[in-house]
C-alpha cells in the first residue's frame, strides 16, 4: 500500500479488524512513520432500477450522502454513519435479484435502518422519500412511530 504522505510503498499493517462487510487496516509508513487507515470492501456490479425503469450503476457514495444528510446535526460520528451505510449496503446486495435492485427497495431498507437508529433522521428521510405533501403527513408518520 502506498503511503498517502510520502508515496513510498514501504508500509506495514499495525492493526486489522473485520466487521462482516469490510476490513479495516491501520497502517504505518516505514519511511515517514505516519499512520493511516485503509478499508477493504466487496464491490459488486449492481444496477439500480429507477421508478421510470431507467437503470444506473449502484453508488455507495450516493447512498452514503443520502444517509449522512438525514443524520446531519444528529449525535452520530462519521464512523457510525459509515457503519450504518455499510449495513444498508450489505442488505442491498442481499436483496438484489441477479444484478438489479429496485430504487424503492433501497429506500425501504434505508428507512428501516434509520427507524432503528434515529427517529428524527427517519422522519427526515420519510418526508422526502414518501413525498409528504403537508403537516398532516408528518403527524401521521410520527403517530405511527409511537
Amino acid at each position: 500500500m502506498q503511503c498517502p504522505y510520502c508515496n513510498t510503498l514501504e508500509t506495514k499493517v499495525t492493526d486489522k479488524r473485520d466487521s462482516g462487510s469490510e476490513t479495516r487496516r491501520r497502517r504505518e509508513c516505514l519511511k515517514c512513520e505516519k499512520r493511516f487507515t485503509t478499508y477493504e470492501r466487496v464491490e459488486l456490479d449492481l444496477n439500480v432500477v429507477k421508478k421510470d425503469g431507467k437503470r444506473e450503476k449502484f453508488s455507495r457514495d450516493k447512498l452514503s450522502a443520502g444517509i449522512a444528510k438525514n443524520l446531519q446535526k444528529r449525535p452520530f460520528s462519521s464512523a457510525e454513519v459509515d457503519e450504518i451505510v455499510s449495513d444498508v449496503e450489505a442488505q442491498i446486495y442481499r436483496a438484489a435479484k441477479d444484478k438489479d435492485v429496485l430504487s424503492s427497495k433501497i429506500g425501504e431498507l434505508v428507512m428501516k435502518k434509520l427507524k432503528k437508529v434515529d427517529k428524527v433522521a427517519y422522519i427526515r428521510f420519510a418526508a422526502v422519500y414518501r413525498e409528504f405533501a403537508d403537516i398532516d403527513d408528518f403527524r401521521e408518520e410520527i403517530k405511527n412511530l409511537k
